[in-house]
């Protein structure tokens, strides 16, 4: 095996596309916002009397919620630099925090605008409010608008999406962009910062077209093209382990995805009972040029009806995705850590990342030997690099009984302080994981980790 040669950045070219740095993105956000704010105070001599504040304060909140929903569309618009540089686990996580920081500020918003105008008025709230919804141009709107945006955080909090399936909370999603569809009139028509700032307002125009053309090109142009480009079909299905199958796909000019391993896809398998579905699993094994392997485990409805799936089936394929790959090394030590199905998109990274012998090493978690998967794969790749897997097997413990426990990693792997960890499992599993790693001295920019909660 090669030794690695020197590794790569996080703003490197792979192929056609240049990846973007998170920190790249965090500054053009927090830019973003700033030039928004400053709408508000050049549009604004003086503010005097609590009415003047109350308002000054739900026109701010109003301009940073208009700015911060466009922004969360941007970054779920799955632009290919933008996923690969950053990653679609973290921009989730960045939407997540994002999302609940919008439906506060629309909240917000409102009822500090209608305080507002009531203090300026003399008149009681809720009287207030009856006037700028009915009265005032396209309010109406803007507070089904609002309302929309409100119901989707509710079945977006962690409690509620625990509940929902996959698919439903990412249908239920959707109502976001007619909510910001709704509230983008009002904007202009009873927004003090554009009603008399043409500039303004064709800026604000512009970003809104920008964000809504990236994301009908990526998320409904591109995909399309691929499929009449690549053609994919099902070309083998066949069970792993207890619950769990691989699925083989076949298409043409694969090579032209410029697929990474450790990315996944959105699959659309075009059957009856699942067209409508489009489910995100990573690739189980580097891709071919002319087929890719999934492996899925049966955590669903309709995880469970891929294993009926039939040879020929086609299928459509969203990707790739995600920023969980080599570029990520920082080290040539590495340790690959999974936990469950977790593995898959290890399985790929073990066969593929460059290192001397025990430069790459493997651990994986599991509660019983009939949850191991790969093992066979693993123990023969494995054996062609001179390496070695480390099979934690056994139900949960606490304490140092925890495989996972410091002490335990580093029986194990006694130099794990100056590896790269690739992390990839159920969040439990990992969340013990990191506490085991860090304790163990690992640095939190060593642990790569996926999540499985998009």
């Amino acid at each position: 095996m090669l030794r690695a040669q020197a590794l790569p950045r996080a703003d490197r070219v792979h192929g056609r596309i240049r990846c973007v740095r998170p920190a790249a993105v965090l500054w053009l956000v927090w830019a973003g916002a700033a030039a928004v704010l400053s709408l508000w105070w050049f549009d604004t001599p003086n503010v005097s009397g609590l009415g003047d504040w109350l308002t000054g304060a739900g026109r701010i909140t109003g301009l940073m919620a208009g700015y911060a929903v466009v922004v969360l569309i941007a970054l779920m618009s799955r632009i290919p630099a933008l996923d690969r540089g950053v990653g679609t686990d973290r921009l989730s996580r960045w939407h997540a925090m994002g999302g609940r920081y919008a439906v506060g500020l629309t909240v917000a918003h409102g009822l500090l605008i209608t305080w507002g105008y009531a203090v300026t008025s003399h008149t009681n709230f809720l009287h207030q409010g009856v006037v700028l919804i009915l009265s005032y141009p396209d309010v109406l709107a803007a507070t089904v608008a609002g309302l929309l945006l409100l119901g989707v955080g509710m079945v977006s909090a962690r409690a509620a999406r625990a509940r929902l399936k996959y698919e439903t909370w990412f249908y239920l999603h959707f109502y976001t962009h007619l909510a910001v569809a709704l509230a983008f009139s009002h904007q202009f028509s009873t927004g003090a910062d554009f009603i008399n700032n043409l500039p303004a307002r064709i800026l604000w125009s512009a970003l809104y077209i920008a964000v809504g053309a990236l994301l009908l090109w990526h998320r409904i142009l591109t995909p399309l093209r691929q499929a009449l480009r690549h053609r994919m079909r099902v070309a083998q299905v066949y069970a792993e382990g207890p619950g769990v199958v691989s699925i083989v796909i076949s298409g043409r000019h694969l090579e032209e995805l410029a697929t990474e391993p450790g990315q996944f896809f959105r699959w659309r398998f075009l059957t009856r009972d699942s067209w409508w579905a489009a489910n995100p699993f990573s690739l189980s094994a580097p891709a071919a040029s002319n087929s890719v392997r999934i492996t899925v485990k049966d955590l669903g409805e309709h995880s469970h009806q891929l294993r009926y799936l039939r040879a020929g089936t086609r299928v459509v394929a969203e990707g790739p995705y995600g920023a969980f790959t080599a570029r990520l090394r920082r080290r040539r030590k590495v340790l690959l850590l999974g936990g469950g199905v977790g593995i898959t998109p290890l399985r790929a990274l073990f066969e593929t990342l460059e290192g001397v012998p025990g430069e790459v090493l493997m651990m994986y978690r599991a509660s019983s030997e009939s949850d191991v998967l790969f093992r066979s794969e693993l123990d023969s790749i494995a054996a062609t690099r001179g390496t070695r897997v480390y099979y934690a097997v056994g139900p949960h413990r606490s304490g140092n009984a925890n495989p996972l426990a410091a002490r335990r990693l580093l029986a194990a792997v006694p130099d794990l302080a100056h590896r790269d960890v690739y992390l990839c499992g159920p969040p439990g599993m990992t969340a013990e994981a990191i506490k085991g790693l860090r304790a163990a001295g690992v640095r939190p920019r060593q642990i790569h980790h996926e999540s499985f909660e998009l």
